[in-house]
This record gives C-alpha cells, structure tokens and sequence, in this order.
C-alpha cells in the first residue's frame, strides 16, 4: 500500500469537518449494473481520530523538521515507502471498523479463518480487518514496513511465496488496498488473488480514481509492465470503466463498493494527505475468454 503523499494531489484540511465530497458520488453516472450495489458512507469517529492524530503529529515541529532533512537525504537512494518505515510515519487510513462491517455485510461479531493483505504497510488497516480472523498473513516489499509487521505479530509472507500452489493455502478474504496502481503486473495479481480465494471467499479491493499507475523502483517511480485500460473523466466513469474493463475481465463479480477518502498522515507543511478511492467488494467467477479480454 503505497502512502497517498507519494501522489501530487494534496488537500488543506477544512476548518471543522471534512466535505461531504470526500464521499459524493453522482449515482446517475454509474453504469446500471453499478447503481444497485453503490453502498453511501459517510465521514465517521475513527475517520476523525485518525485526522486529529495527524494534524497533532503535523505539530510536532522539531520531529517534522527532523523528518525532513532525513526524508530529503534518503530519497536519493530509497523509497519513500521505505523511508516512511525507517521513521515510523506515513500511517495510511482506507476505511473505519464501521466502514469495513457495512461494505462486507457482516456484524461485528463475524469469524472466519485466514485473511491475507497484500502490500500491507505498516498494518494500520490489517489492524481493522484483522480481529475477525483466526489466522492472517501479510506481504510487504519495504523491509522497513516488513519489520513493522513482524512486531504486530502478523505472518509474513515472501511476495513471491503466497500465491503459488505449494503453500495450499486459501483464504476467506484477500485486501488489496491501493496495491494495483503500484505494482509492476497489477493483472497477474488479479489473476493470483483469484487463484487464491476459499470457494466463498471475497476480494476487499481500493484504487485511487481516477486511475495513475506507478511503480517505485528505488528511489525512483517507472511505468507497470502491465497496463490496466481504465478510462474516463471523473471518479464515476472511471469507477465504470475500472469494472468493465478490468475486474469483470479478471473473473470478479462486484457485490458491493463505495467511494471513501484515502488518507496518509502529513508532515511539516500539511497536516494529512487525500486520494480518493473507490473500495469494492468483490466475489470470483467462472471466466471462460479471460485470454480474450486482456488488453
């Protein structure tokens, strides 16, 4: 999960509370096998602690100030994911506990046995998803981030390990939070996560729309191998277009999604970072022209 300060977009926070454009979305402009399944949120306590503690941690002069002059020196040489690790800033919020019950219908209650979150950061969004499972696993490329896994007590697994079939392992739901539009073959995930669902499982997926793909490589960011076909202006064509052209093609079928605010703690000059995202609910199909349909 790549912090959304890596991104160009940046937003002032607004006096009081957000705007309810964090979470408009003009349903008209929806497809209409789209329509039904739009699920409205809304702006929420765990949303708002978490922008308080940000806008504390933007005060925090001499430590931001430090920040900096480490970030600027490192980013010669490294990621900015990874420099966040090495900090221990950067914390990123998707959805709340609430959000995250209302988009997979379930009560609070809800068990099931093995979760995996792919590109997982620093695990501040695993934490949420997490208490409803007996067993998750986690993959991260920065070994900063990796290291902050490891102390949360989640199982790490090699990139390269977790979806071939000698682990024979399964999972009853697979995030993937604003992983495809950083990753170099965001089709072959697709492709993986798929392979790897229980046969009820379900694929919990954010994208940052509307849509700009980039790969860190070091310390610099270079273009995917593979290329999604998202299309569009505006967060509702791209959100069609995302669907159409990419998720029903990679054999997924959408129960339920929405549009929420991507959220990235800031630094010395703001106080948070926003993206906008959409989070989509999805279940596997049977897909017969999967070749056919690749771009």
């Amino acid at each position: 999960m790549a912090c959304c300060a890596c991104a160009q977009e940046r937003e002032e926070p607004p006096p009081i509370t957000p705007g309810k454009r964090w979470y408009t979305c003009d349903v008209s402009l929806l497809s209409e096998t789209l329509q039904p399944k739009y699920l409205p949120l809304h702006f929420d306590t765990e949303t708002e602690e978490f922008l308080q503690g940000s806008r504390e941690k933007s005060d925090w002069v001499f430590t931001q100030i430090f920040h900096s002059v480490v970030s600027t020196l490192l980013s010669m040489f490294v990621s900015v994911t990874s420099i966040n690790g090495w900090l221990g800033r950067g914390s990123m919020f998707v959805f709340s506990q609430q959000h995250f019950y209302k988009l997979m219908r379930i009560a609070p209650g809800w068990q099931a046995e093995r979760l995996l979150d792919l590109g997982a950061g620093d695990g501040n969004v695993t934490r949420i998803m997490s208490g409803h499972f007996q067993e998750v696993f986690v993959t991260e490329q920065s070994p900063p981030m990796r290291e902050r896994l490891q102390e949360r007590g989640y199982r790490l697994l090699d990139i390269e390990e977790w979806p071939t079939p000698q682990s024979g392992l399964t999972y009853d739901l697979i995030s993937c939070l604003n992983l495809l539009d950083r990753c170099d073959k965001p089709r072959s995930v697709l492709e993986d996560i798929r392979r790897s669902l229980s046969p009820d499982g379900h694929l919990i997926l954010a994208v940052v729309l509307p849509f700009s793909p980039c790969v860190e490589s070091g310390s610099k960011l270079v273009d995917p191998s593979e290329v999604l076909p998202v299309e569009g202006k505006g967060w509702e064509l791209q959100a069609n277009s995302f669907v159409e052209q990419v998720l029903t093609p990679s054999g997924f079928e959408v129960e339920t999604f929405s549009r929420l605010p991507y959220l990235c703690e800031g630094d010395l000059y703001h106080p948070y970072y926003i993206l906008h995202d959409a989070v989509f609910v999805l279940r596997p199909t049977e897909v017969e022209t999967q070749q056919e349909n690749r771009v």
